[in-house]
């Protein structure tokens, strides 16, 4: 069970499960496709989903399995929260990680789930299918939507 206010209490390397999970505000930013720029290590986003992603509800589909059925994902734990560069600015884990808090409009404090919304970064209408794209043309498919 989560305690009030957990965040402000623990580190991410004390959180339970249910905690880590409910730092989560659902942008699924984290299921994009990413180009990394080897020389500068600038990450650049696309507007390619997963395809494991559920575009109407931005949801994984297969949430337990998805590390084994999709090469590349990585489950954010707090280890790799502090090493990818890649986490946007409004991410929870990232902010927490950082000693900024959660922000203001996030679902733990504002009890809304679809708080996301305001905030601009739901990605529902905006994405391609994994399926739908060229792969080996993402560079054709980055987008400047967040931070």
């Amino acid at each position: 069970m989560c305690s009030k206010l957990f965040w402000k209490t623990k580190k991410l390397d004390e959180l339970n499960t249910e905690e880590w999970e409910a730092l989560c505000d659902g942008c699924a930013i984290c299921c994009l496709h990413k180009i990394e720029d080897e020389g500068s290590g600038q990450v650049y986003y696309t507007n390619v989903a997963c395809r494991l992603l559920d575009l109407n509800t931005s949801l994984c589909k297969d949430y337990d399995h998805r590390s084994i059925k999709v090469k590349g994902c990585l489950p954010l734990t707090p280890e790799l929260v502090q090493k990818i560069n890649w986490l946007p600015e409004s991410c929870a884990y990232r902010r927490i990680s950082e000693g900024r808090g959660l922000a203001d409009w996030h679902p733990l404090l504002s009890g809304d789930r679809n708080a996301v919304l305001l905030k601009g970064c739901f990605l529902r209408g905006k994405l391609l299918p994994e399926e739908s794209v060229d792969t080996s043309t993402l560079e054709d498919r980055v987008v400047d939507w967040f931070d």
